[in-house]
């Protein structure tokens, strides 16, 4: 489908500008920042308008759809942009963007819930110390794997070692030939998005990450980006193989990469039970929720 008219395709160039109207946003979300806009643009189609209270964006594949747009969606008149007509849903919407256009245009905006996107939120001090019984099994499984493969957790922007990035994009790789990847179109096209960002690295700033390795070879690798008082962990990837290599890349990962940030934002589940279970094991301490928001005829 063609971009609709004020739009532009999403580049790199864009990134910049883009990030100006994230800032001004009250509740920023996984989802809508530059660097994950840019991992999945290819993939569905994404465009950007930028206006002078917000900036827009749509989606052309597999059809026409608009996503919350950013900017400071409190001062915004919101009746001046032509995406507010009969029809048009705006998807991965924060709740907090849904009671303001419930304020502004009452019954014309129905909201439907959408608990597959809810972004879950965890205390970063919490995941760094691992406290108490309800951590009990996380702690023992980081205790094991450091017993047996030791601590070795190279952050990604380390000179002393530049080629972390190389070996990242090596288990990525790996990673998606173990799980079949060219039979699974969802699997295929995150792996895309992660060769997109990690390729692109010195031209998304803010981008953080690390590898863990066992034996000198790499086993694990998290990528992630601070998004006001949170740090969004956008990839993470493993060796299943080896024995607590998901507590430990995550334990790494918050002490050494995250220590500038309250929250850690693990992403959505997008309905996956057995991933919703992992995530709820690890005590969210809230959620970023997220909601459809549909627009009706003008009550004029």
């Amino acid at each position: 489908m063609t971009m609709p008219a004020g739009y532009v395709p999403l580049t790199l160039d864009l990134g910049d500008e883009y990030r100006r109207y994230l800032e001004r946003t009250p509740r920023p979300t996984a989802d809508l920042t530059f660097t994950n806009l840019w991992g999945w643009a290819e993939y569905y189609g994404l465009g950007l308008s930028f206006r002078g209270d917000l900036c827009w964006i749509c989606q052309t594949r597999p059809d026409l759809r608009f996503w919350v747009p950013v900017g400071d969606w409190e001062k915004a008149d919101w009746a001046a942009h032509p995406e507010i007509r009969k029809g048009v849903e705006l998807q991965r919407a924060p709740h907090e963007v849904a009671r303001i256009l419930a304020a502004r245009f009452g019954t014309r905006v129905t909201m439907h819930d959408d608990r597959d996107q809810w972004e879950y939120l965890y205390s970063r001090e919490e995941l760094a110390t691992l406290p108490g019984a309800k951590f009990h099994k996380k702690k023992t499984h980081v205790n094991n794997f450091r017993k047996l493969y030791g601590e070795d957790y190279r952050r990604l922007d380390d000179p002393a070692h530049p080629d972390g990035i190389e070996h990242v994009l090596e288990l990525q790789e790996k990673w998606c030939q173990w799980r079949d990847c060219e039979n699974s179109p969802s699997l295929l096209a995150e792996n895309d998005a992660i060769f997109r960002v990690i390729g692109s690295w010195s031209r998304l700033p803010g981008l953080v990450g690390g590898a863990l390795y066992a034996g000198g070879e790499i086993g694990a690798f998290s990528v992630g980006e601070q998004v006001g008082d949170m740090m969004v962990v956008h990839f993470e990837k493993v060796q299943a193989e080896l024995k607590g290599v998901y507590q430990a890349i995550n334990y790494a990962f918050v002490n050494h990469s995250a220590q500038g940030a309250e929250l850690i934002n693990r992403e959505q589940d997008m309905g996956e039970l057995g991933l919703r279970r992992a995530k709820e094991t690890y005590n969210p301490v809230g959620f970023v929720k997220k909601c459809r928001l549909v627009i009706a005829a003008d009550e004029d």
